[in-house]
């Protein structure tokens, strides 16, 4: 069997009518090639199946077409589907990435690193830890000063510089809430994340600020601090009971601590939803085959990891030579909107 020969840049320059400078500038998307020439050149390349050699070109460039993602959490749903944006957006690109995962989110490492992304020359970070604590102070300072541009994602402070990429977690609560309220709720709990992550704080407030707008005084008796798991959710319910015997609805800050909800419900003997409106966040698999199906606040996750890539894939052709070096989309907080999904373990709006 004879083996097809590799097409080389010559072949697409001379089929195209051009030089192979200029198929090499059609490749890196430089502006300083006509429109037609351009298209043209992208047709051939696109007709002859032409491959270029990615690590030659890296070389020569100075780029690898590879991003550095720092990421912790994968046995948490919500890193994990960040992750899974993240990776599906850059191979869709034409990037590959290079995963430091780090054993803690408040780590003290970050200029080990970062040191280790600049050693595999990467084109641009994506940070994607979780907000807790105060891990992200060292932002602000060294953000400007990195080498190639540095992307956010999951969580925000509020702060533009670097761009940001987060889900609107006060309107989490306020979905979660208004829902459970309009099921004609009149006292509602609820089981937080552990509350020096950024997502569980932002839950409470949404939570507390719709009760407070309802008439409502949330006390601090009707809110149990979780840690993520279904253990947490579990002990939060018999937790809450004890301290407020009347609790008649529960929003739980994710739809594992949800279902350990669920569960201590059955075994206590409460009817889920007509005694006990139950509440979750993430849109989990397990919660639609639970029983009763879990009604829950879907996130968009793996668009938050697509959006990430895209932002910093922008930042790094702005900083190509010949490109506009400030990009005004490219230094912003973008916050994605959840969205309800009602199933059968909270109570219905009822007819006015």
């Amino acid at each position: 069997m004879t083996r097809r020969r590799r097409v080389t840049i010559r072949d697409v320059a001379q089929a195209a009518g051009v030089s192979t400078q200029t198929v090499s500038r059609v490749l890196n998307d430089r502006p300083d090639v006509a429109p037609e020439t351009f298209d043209r050149v992208q047709r051939v390349i696109a007709d002859t199946g032409y491959l270029p050699n990615m690590l030659a070109r890296g070389l020569t460039q100075g780029r690898t077409h590879t991003l550095g993602v720092v990421a912790y959490g994968l046995e948490y749903f919500g890193p994990s589907r960040i992750l899974t944006g993240l990776e599906q957006a850059a191979a869709a690109t034409g990037y590959s990435m290079s995963l430091t995962l780090i054993h803690r989110p408040e780590t003290e490492d970050v200029d080990e690193v970062l040191a280790g992304l600049a050693g595999r020359q990467v084109d641009g970070v994506i940070w994607a830890i979780p907000e807790v604590a105060s891990n992200r102070s060292w932002l602000r300072a060294r953000a400007s000063a990195m080498p190639v541009p540095l992307v956010v994602v999951g969580g925000t402070t509020g702060e533009d510089l670097p761009p940001s990429i987060g889900i609107d977690n006060r309107a989490i609560g306020r979905l979660a809430t208004s829902h459970i309220l309009d099921g004609g709720a009149r006292r509602m709990a609820i089981v937080t994340g552990p509350l020096d992550w950024w997502e569980a704080r932002e839950r409470l407030a949404g939570w507390r600020e719709t009760l407070e707008t309802a008439g409502s005084r949330p006390s601090d008796g009707l809110i149990f601090e979780g840690d993520w798991t279904p253990s947490s959710g579990e002990e939060g319910l018999y937790e809450l009971l004890r301290r407020t015997p009347d609790i008649d609805a529960v929003f739980a800050s994710n739809d594992q601590m949800a279902l350990g909800v669920m569960h201590a419900a059955h075994r206590l003997g409460l009817r889920i939803p007509d005694e006990l409106s139950v509440v979750g966040v993430d849109d989990i698999a397990e919660g639609s085959h639970f029983w009763p199906p879990l009604t829950t606040v879907q996130q968009p996750l793996s668009e938050a990891g697509a959006l990430a890539v895209e932002v910093v894939v922008r930042a790094i052709k702005a900083s190509r030579p010949g490109r506009h070096s400030e990009d005004t989309h490219l230094r912003r907080v973008n916050l994605l909107q959840p969205t309800l999904i009602v199933r059968q373990s909270s109570r219905q709006v009822t007819p006015g």
